[in-house]
């Protein structure tokens, strides 16, 4: 992890090659969780990120009100949320942002929850 990273109880590692998130917390993995990424034509965002907003549950305004259980919004529009395409985690399969499955979501929303919020988590996105 960064130097930067390791200041924040929870870090949310993104592995776009792998198509993999690891949770960190008080710098020791906890979690290692399948994703989905943008898929061709769309594109997820590089770099480290603080998470800006967080809702248990949010709908698209921009692709149908698809539903977006307990998104974590880290850079202007993009978050990581749950969805029900379960059996596309592993691959990018997403508009851009970052999909886990329902329950890992809302694992990593409580964490971030429980460990001060917002400004005690880090998204951390590389190739």
């Amino acid at each position: 992890m960064t130097k930067a990273s390791t200041r924040k109880p929870i870090v949310a590692k993104i592995d776009i090659s792998e198509q993999r998130m690891n949770v960190y917390v008080n710098g020791h993995i906890t979690h290692s969780w399948k994703v989905s990424t943008a898929r061709s034509g769309y594109y997820t965002p590089r770099g480290e990120y603080a998470p800006y907003r967080m809702h248990t549950m949010w709908r698209s305004r921009k692709y149908n009100n698809a539903p977006m259980p307990y998104a974590v919004f880290f850079h202007k529009g993009w978050a990581i949320h749950g969805t029900t395409s379960i059996s596309r985690l592993g691959r990018p399969a997403s508009h851009g942002c970052v999909r886990l499955h329902p329950d890992n979501a809302k694992t990593l929303f409580k964490l971030i929850k429980s460990a001060g919020g917002m400004k005690s988590a880090r998204v951390i996105i590389s190739n």
